[in-house]
């Protein structure tokens, strides 16, 4: 049963950081995202966050872990606002994307029974997982260049395979990249015993200078 607390808590969370977010265009973003599934979307079909609020949870996951990379790495400054809207706007190409469906499954008892399951519905087919998110984010608010390409490429040599060459211009790119993996595999997976991330307080702004500038 998903937890209704946590996903007001995530959605609370989520809205309080991107209320950094001074660019023009990010009220209408925002706006768009009341009036669609985010809040409520898993993240995956079976895999990572395949739950309601899953899409929420992940995106603030990423960006937890996008700033304990760039710690890592003082040497890659990247400006805060560029870390939120990478992070939390990454995966807006899964907005609208799923529904439910009745499937049939063996229970613990070995008795098939009806339950819900997660599909994609994609109600607008762009062609690109990053891309799309890249347009869409677009269609309200310009990104600069190393936003869109972090974006765009967030996915590795999954979504194509020339991504190499973009992490070797564009660090911050390859950064999004691992912290999107982190989020999903570590994080999400459980295979961290003390999850610390969804609907968790945020780092405090201390730690976020010491990882951006």
């Amino acid at each position: 049963m998903p937890d209704t607390k946590t996903n007001e808590s995530n959605r609370e969370l989520f809205k309080s950081m991107c209320g950094r977010i001074r660019r023009d265009g990010i009220e209408d973003l925002m706006r768009w995202l009341d009036s669609s599934d985010f809040y409520t979307a898993p993240a995956s079909t079976k895999y990572h966050g395949a739950e309601p609020g899953g899409l929420l949870a992940h995106s603030i996951n990423v960006y937890y872990e996008l700033v304990k990379i760039l710690s890592v790495y003082p040497q890659i400054k990247v400006p805060e606002e560029s870390v939120l809207i990478a992070a939390l706007f990454h995966d807006l190409c899964k907005v609208n994307f799923y529904k439910t469906e009745l499937r049939n499954r063996k229970n613990e008892y070995g008795v098939w029974e009806k339950v819900e399951a997660y599909t994609v519905d994609e109600k607008f087919r762009f062609g690109g997982h990053g891309s799309k998110s890249v347009f869409l984010i677009q269609n309200f608010m310009r990104l600069t260049p190393e936003e869109a390409v972090a974006i765009n490429c967030h996915m590795g040599l999954a979504d194509n395979e020339y991504v190499g060459q973009a992490y070797e211009q564009h660090p911050f790119a390859l950064f999004v990249s691992w912290a999107d993996q982190a989020a999903a595999f570590l994080v999400e997976s459980g295979a961290f015993a003390d999850k610390t991330n969804s609907a968790s307080e945020e780092p405090d702004a201390e730690s976020r200078k010491e990882c951006v500038v």
